[in-house]
């Protein structure tokens, strides 16, 4: 078991109100963009993506070894879709919000942002593995540091109140509009994908979308 008492990691759970979030399984605003979403693709893209992912949810991590690259080729690099990920922190939700924290550190752009996701998606066996609070603290300054931050950065990041409090809102209104029971979870133009979270799955419902 992985204990995570220092400050730097305790904006998690309990300084979110996340006790509720569901846990990772196979299966901010709504279905609009946002201002404080990380957006991939051209804004006049017919169709949006959302995924509702956890950087500890090891579904997630999966489903961006193995569909994340053909996704962006097939439908976002050419602007068929914009593609949203929004932060919904499963166990150990500390951890999760600090990668995500992570993530949109030092005013990342979007392209930023997902470069960093991907990098933690990567490295999530390595994370966890190290079992310790400082094992983690110190994968999350290589990630950093990988990213151009230094560790000052990163923690005064992973400490930030205002972004807690944001994934804190996002994780209210999926819960609300869409009943999030699980991450990964795909909403397709307002629609929640009902079946298995695959690329053939996705593909297949934004292929759907697409022909209106």
């Amino acid at each position: 078991m992985i204990a995570i008492r220092r400050r730097e990691l305790l904006v998690g759970a309990a300084a979110l109100g996340l006790l509720g979030v569901s846990a990772c399984n196979g299966a901010s605003g709504g279905a609009g963009v946002t201002a404080d979403d990380m957006v991939l693709g051209a804004a006049d893209a017919p169709v949006t993506v959302i995924e509702y992912a956890s950087t500890t949810c090891s579904h997630c991590a999966v489903f961006h070894e193995e569909a994340w690259a053909r996704l962006k080729e097939n439908y976002i690099d050419n602007g068929r879709i914009r593609f949203v990920l929004r932060e919904y922190p499963t166990a150990p939700a500390p951890v999760a919000v600090a990668g995500f924290q992570l993530a949109r550190c030092g005013g990342a752009s979007a392209e930023q942002y997902y470069t960093r996701v991907g990098e933690l998606f990567r490295q999530q066996a390595a994370i966890f593995a190290t079992g310790t609070m400082e094992g983690i603290r110190q994968k999350f300054v290589e990630i950093g540091g990988a990213a151009g931050l230094n560790e000052e950065q990163v923690m005064q990041c992973i400490a930030d109140e205002a972004g807690a409090e944001r994934i804190r809102a996002t994780v209210e209104t999926a819960n609300s509009e869409f009943n999030i029971t699980g991450t990964p979870t795909f909403i397709i133009n307002g629609v929640k994908l009902e079946t298995a979270p695959t690329y053939e799955n996705v593909a297949a419902a934004i292929d759907a979308a697409l022909a209106g």
